[in-house]
């Protein structure tokens, strides 16, 4: 963007921020373009449109949120400290076992039961953190009031109206958050028109309390970006003998293969071919740099949230998860402790590190 036009830009949220929350105007220029071109190309009729925008509400504490510079990047060790907690990893034992059918159905799809916890474990603490926002306050407000990114949040909103018509909501109630992302999983508008699931088969797709619905959606949405029944999505690597020139650790890309790594003298076991793709990633530990390699289901993640911390910390605490869900060994129980029922853990708890 030109200086000029984002200084103006720059302005505009500025005096916005300044002003209280306040009805938006359906008879806007923009609003009502928006209206026509929902009648035109979807059906919907424009005064009923008119009255739902009427109702809703600029929110300048949105735009404020979305403004705010970007904050320097936390170290791996403390990203990793916020999502691996006792309480985190326990709940998610217990989403487990409370949720066993649904998970087992979820799974059927390819995506391993520990891998879907993780993903609503970080995303909103398995739903306990879903948003306050209305969502068509957040997508109006940053579709008609936010011009660094108001084509971008046009596109949600109306895909959010044409996702509320199919799932027949009211389109003033969800709630989700200030950029719009709704429910436990957090699916923007057009992800759930595009991946979400009827899990459980009763002819919606409610990703806000039916977990059948969000655990085969999240197990969709990853399939559908990649992920691969049965492979690793990372796995640790030992750089010490290594020839690292040349290679962009930073990446998301998988632009090496598991032979081009090990052809540079870096250490890391793998059942994976050696043209299986690849790509090597460093996380600044609490002692100095760690390595990792990530593979195929590594970069699928990525596609829920583009960050190498995002990936690793859903990896960790999945690993997790599983290890606080299976029994007991019988050998690290006294000889004479009598024997009980193992809990149910929904299959498949696999190894994804290995």
């Amino acid at each position: 963007m030109p200086i000029i036009a984002r200084a103006i830009a720059m302005a505009a949220c500025t005096a916005l921020v300044a002003t209280p929350a306040a009805a938006l105007d359906e008879r806007r220029e923009d609003v009502t373009a928006f209206i026509r071109d929902m009648a035109d190309r979807h059906g919907f009729e424009a005064a009923v449109l008119a009255g739902v925008f009427s109702q809703v509400e600029s929110r300048p504490s949105i735009i404020t949120a979305i403004s705010r510079p970007a904050e320097k990047t936390m170290p791996w060790h403390e990203y990793r400290a916020r999502f691996l907690t006792e309480r985190r990893i326990a709940l998610g034992v217990e989403t487990s076992r409370q949720q066993s059918e649904s998970l087992r159905k979820a799974a059927d799809i390819g995506v391993p039961a520990q891998v879907l916890l993780a993903i609503v474990g970080v995303e909103t603490f398995f739903g306990e953190i879903t948003g306050k926002h209305r969502v068509i306050d957040a997508l109006a407000t940053l579709a008609f009031d936010y011009p660094p990114r108001s084509p971008y949040f046009r596109g949600e909103l109306e895909q959010f109206l044409l996702m509320t018509r199919e799932e027949s909501l009211d389109p003033l109630a969800p709630l989700g958050s200030y950029a719009g992302a709704m429910g436990i999983p957090q699916f923007m508008p057009t992800s759930f028109r595009a991946f979400a699931l009827d899990g459980d088969g009763d002819g919606h797709r409610d990703l806000w309390g039916n977990w059948g619905d969000v655990f085969s959606s999240v197990a969709n949405y990853l399939k559908l970006h990649g992920w691969r029944l049965g492979e690793p999505v990372m796995v640790t690597a030992d750089v010490s003998r290594a020839n690292l020139a040349g290679l962009e650790l930073g990446k998301l890309a998988l632009t090496e293969t598991v032979q081009s790594l090990r052809d540079r003298g870096i250490g890391f076991d793998t059942y994976l071919p050696p043209e299986a793709p690849a790509v090597l990633i460093e996380l600044a530990g609490r002692d100095g740099p760690e390595y990792r390699v990530g593979f195929t289901n590594f970069y699928a993640i990525t596609r829920y949230n583009r960050s190498q911390l995002y990936a690793s910390a859903v990896n960790d605490l999945a690993e997790a998860i599983a290890a606080a869900a299976r029994p007991a060994s019988p050998a690290s129980s006294p000889a004479s402790a009598p024997t009980e029922p193992a809990p149910a853990v929904p299959p498949p708890f696999t190894s994804i590190g290995k």
